[in-house]
C-alpha cells in the first residue's frame, strides 16, 4: 500500500496536527493572559479603585465560583461529550468574551458614579454571621462595587475558561491519540504559560501608558485578546469538521451521556489520587500567581530607574518582551531539532544568553512584574522535553512527585530566605530569579505528566467528563485559596499597612503545606500504580 493511500486524513499529517494544536494553544494563551490581567497591578487597584487584599482575593477567587457551586464544569463535560470538541470550543470562547467584557466595564471609568455602581454598593452585601463562611463568599458587606461587578464578570469568564481547558485537552487527545500525546499537551501548556509572562509585562505597561495610570486599559488589552481567542476556536471549528468528514466520525456521540458514567470515573482510585494531587498542586500555583508580584514588591529592594532614562521609558517594555520571545522560541525550538546537534546547541546557547539579558533588564527596570515574568520561561523550554519523555519513557507518577517536592522548596524559600535579602538589591533579585525559575520547572513536571495520564484511567467515551470532574475538583482550590490568601494577609498585617510592605510569610507557609500534601499523595500514587498496574509509569507510545 502506498504512503499516500495511508495518509488520508488531516490527523495523519504531522503539519495539520500541529496546526490544530497551535489554534487551540493560542486560544488558551489569550485566556491565560486575561486570567491574571490584574495580578501585576494589585497595588494600582488599591490606589485607584480602593481594593484591599481581601477585596482583591475575593474577586480573583470568584473566577471559579460558578464552576464549583453551580457545577458548571460538570455540565461542560457533559456538553463536551454530547456535542463534541469544536462546538464546545466556540461556546467557551464566546462565554469568556462575555465575562471579560463585563469585567472591563466594572473596572472602567464609565462604571464609576453610575447608577449601576450605586446598585452594587447597596446590594450583594452577603453576611451570614459565621466568620469562615463570610470570609469565602464571593461578595461581602463593604466590598467595593467595582470589585463586585468584576467578580460577576470573572465568574462568567471562569466558566468559559475552564470549559476551554477541558475542551483543549480532549481536542489534543482526539488529534494525537497513539502519537505524541504528552509532547502535544506539553507544547500546548508551554505556549499557554507564556501568556503569564505576557500578562506580567504588558498589564502594567498599558496601565501606566503615557505616564497616566488607567487600570481599565489593561483589562481592555485582555478583552481584545479574548476576541482573538474566539477567532482561533472558530478557525479550529472548520478544521475539526473537515477531519470528521474524512474519518466518517460524528461529533455527537451515539451513546447518550449517563449519570452512571460519572460513577465509573469516581470508582477509580487512580482517578481520585490524580484529582487530589491536581487540586493541591494547582492551589499552590495559580492563586500564588495572583499575589506573586505584590509579594516580590514587599520582599525585594527595588531601585527605580532615573526619570527620562531608557530603563524608565516605555520602549524598554517592548525590547524586553522581544528578548523574552527569543528565549521562548529558541528554547522551545531546540526540542524539535533531532539530526543537527550544532543547531540544537546553538539554539540552547542563544536561549541562555537571551535569558541572562532579560534578567539583567528586569533588574535594571526595578519592577517586580518583570522579575516574576521569568516564571514560565523555563517551563517553555523543558515542558516539551518532559512531554516527549513521558511519551517514550513514561515515569509520569515519578514526575508528579518531583514537581511537588520542588513546589515546597520554592514556597519555603519565598517565605523565609528571600526576606533575609531585604536591603540587598542584587542578592534578593538573584534569589528571586532562581526560585521563580525552579518553580517554573516544577510547573512543567506536574502538568506534563498529569494530563496525559487521565486517558489511562478512564474509558475513551467519558474522557471529557473525567477531565471535567478533575477540573471541578481543582476549581474548589482555585476558588478557595485566592480568598484565603487575601484573608491571611489581612489578618496577619496591621490595618493600613502599605501594599508594598505586607508580610507574606504565613500565606506562603500555607501554600507550602499544600505542596507537602501533594507530595504525600504522589508517593501513594506510585504505590497504587505499582500494585494496580495503572500504567502511569509506562510510556504513551509503544516502541
Amino acid at each position: 500500500m502506498s504512503e499516500t493511500s495511508v495518509k488520508t486524513t488531516l490527523r495523519d499529517s504531522a503539519a495539520m496536527r500541529w496546526i490544530a494544536l497551535l489554534l487551540l494553544a493560542l486560544g488558551m494563551f489569550c485566556a491565560y493572559i486575561f486570567m491574571d490581567i490584574l495580578s501585576p497591578i494589585k497595588d494600582l487597584m488599591e490606589s485607584t479603585r480602593g481594593w484591599d487584599s481581601k477585596a482583591f482575593g475575593t474577586m480573583e477567587g470568584a473566577e471559579t465560583f460558578l464552576n464549583v457551586f453551580v457545577f458548571f464544569l460538570i455540565f461542560a463535560g457533559i456538553i463536551l461529550d454530547k456535542m463534541g470538541v469544536r462546538f464546545t470550543a466556540v461556546l467557551s470562547g464566546a462565554v469568556m468574551l462575555l465575562g471579560g467584557a463585563i469585567k472591563y466595564y466594572a473596572i472602567s471609568e464609565s462604571f464609576m458614579g453610575s447608577g449601576l455602581e450605586s446598585w452594587f454598593t447597596n446590594n450583594l452585601n452577603w453576611h451570614t454571621g459565621i466568620g469562615f463562611i463570610d470570609d469565602v463568599l464571593p461578595f461581602y458587606h463593604g466590598m467595593p462595587a467595582s470589585a463586585k461587578l468584576a467578580a460577576l464578570g470573572f465568574m462568567i469568564f471562569g466558566c468559559g475558561c475552564e470549559m476551554a481547558g477541558i475542551t483543549v485537552s480532549r481536542g489534543i487527545v482526539k488529534w494525537f491519540k497513539g502519537r505524541e500525546t504528552a509532547l502535544a499537551m506539553g507544547s500546548e501548556m508551554a505556549l499557554a504559560r507564556l501568556g503569564v509572562a505576557t500578562c506580567m509585562i504588558f498589564s502594567p505597561y498599558f496601565a501606566k501608558l503615557g505616564g497616566q495610570i488607567n487600570v481599565s486599559r489593561s483589562v481592555a488589552f485582555g478583552v481584545v485578546l479574548l476576541c482573538i481567542a474566539l477567532i482561533m476556536f472558530i478557525t479550529y471549528f472548520f478544521m475539526d469538521k473537515k477531519l470528521d468528514s474524512q474519518t466518517g466520525e460524528a461529533e455527537e456521540k451515539d451513546d447518550p451521556f449517563k449519570v452512571s458514567d460519572i460513577g465509573k470515573i469516581l470508582s477509580s482510585l487512580g482517578f481520585w489520587l490524580v484529582a487530589l494531587l491536581c487540586v493541591l498542586y494547582y492551589s499552590a500555583i495559580f492563586p500564588f500567581q495572583k499575589y506573586a508580584v505584590n509579594m516580590l514588591q514587599c520582599n525585594l529592594t527595588l531601585t527605580e530607574p532615573a526619570a527620562g532614562s531608557f530603563w524608565a521609558g516605555e520602549a524598554v517594555t517592548i525590547v524586553q518582551y522581544i528578548i523574552m520571545l527569543m528565549v521562548a522560541v529558541c528554547a522551545f525550538s531546540s526540542n524539535f531539532i533531532k539530526n543537527n546537534k550544532g543547531l540544537k546547541l546553538g539554539l540552547m546557547v542563544a536561549a541562555i544568553v537571551a535569558l541572562v539579558i532579560y534578567c539583567v533588564m528586569g533588574f535594571k527596570r526595578g519592577t517586580a512584574e518583570t522579575i516574576f515574568a521569568v516564571f514560565p520561561l523555563l517551563a517553555v523550554a523543558i515542558t516539551p522535553i518532559l512531554g516527549n519523555y513521558v511519551d517514550h519513557k513514561g515515569k509520569a507518577a515519578s514526575m508528579l512527585l518531583i514537581g511537588s517536592i520542588l513546589l515546597v522548596f520554592c514556597h519555603l524559600t519565598f517565605a523565609f530566605i528571600l526576606p533575609l535579602f531585604k536591603g540587598s538589591a542584587v542578592g534578593g533579585t538573584i534569589v528571586a530569579y532562581v526560585t521563580i525559575l525552579v518553580l517554573g520547572a516544577s510547573f512543567s513536571l506536574v502538568p506534563a505528566a498529569l494530563w496525559p495520564s487521565v486517558p489511562k484511567l478512564v474509558d475513551e467515551k467519558i474522557i471529557g467528563s473525567a477531565y471535567a470532574l478533575i477540573f471541578w475538583i481543582q476549581n474548589i482550590g482555585l476558588w478557595l485559596f485566592p480568598i484565603l490568601i487575601g484573608n491571611v494577609l489581612t489578618s496577619t498585617n496591621a490595618p493600613g499597612t502599605p501594599p508594598d510592605q505586607l508580610n507574606y510569610t504565613w500565606a506562603l507557609v500555607m501554600l507550602a503545606c499544600l505542596g507537602v500534601a501533594a507530595m504525600l499523595i504522589g508517593l501513594y500514587l506510585k504505590v497504587v500504580d505499582r500494585k494496580k498496574h495503572l500504567g502511569l509509569e509506562e510510556p504513551n507510545i509503544a516502541e
